[in-house]
């Protein structure tokens, strides 16, 4: 006969993620970003039986199908892992989404705040922001950083102006 699958089984509870990670790759033949064991574990067990005992019948395809329709899709594709293995450990800085928002200045413009007297220079990226030699995904961080406790960068920066100053209602 083929496996064993209570046996294939009863090994993969006792391994580790790593181990689980390397199986996935083996048996779907794609590698996975996910550490989850629980996840894995589970993935892998149904594949090892449907490979051994045969797939899913046509009417449950044929069910699946008509769920998926209704489901939402995926627009966008998944990143690829940051470290591939048997590389250098090295820094690795998430590069960040272009910006978009329109209270962003275009890439090169350089933004000055006085803070605590001492002025403070962003430079805007086209990936990010610039301060201090540091790239930065977003302007709050750059004014965390520069204050020590949590600011909405657009306001720090004078991007942006506060809801209680937007006027309201009463005109």
């Amino acid at each position: 006969m083929g496996i064993n699958i209570g046996h294939e089984i009863a090994v993969l509870k006792d391994t580790t993620v790593g181990q689980l990670r390397q199986k996935y790759r083996e048996v779907f033949g794609e590698v996975t970003r996910v550490g989850n064991k629980d996840f894995l574990f589970k993935r892998i067990t149904w594949r090892i039986q449907s490979l051994a005992e045969g797939d899913l019948s046509e009417r449950a395809r044929q069910r699946a199908a008509e769920i998926a329709r209704d489901a939402d899709i995926r627009m966008t594709t998944p990143r690829p892992p940051a470290v591939s293995p048997g590389a250098e450990h090295r820094t690795v800085t998430c590069p960040a989404p272009p910006v978009t928002d329109e209270r962003v200045p275009p890439p090169g413009t350089c933004l000055a705040r006085v803070y605590r007297g001492r002025t403070h220079h962003v430079t805007i990226l086209p990936d990010g922001f610039e301060y201090d030699g540091q790239v930065y995904r977003t302007l709050s961080a750059v004014a965390k950083v520069i204050t020590g406790s949590h600011w909405n960068g657009y306001l720090f920066f004078g991007l942006a102006v506060p809801k209680c100053e937007q006027g309201g209602a009463d005109a």
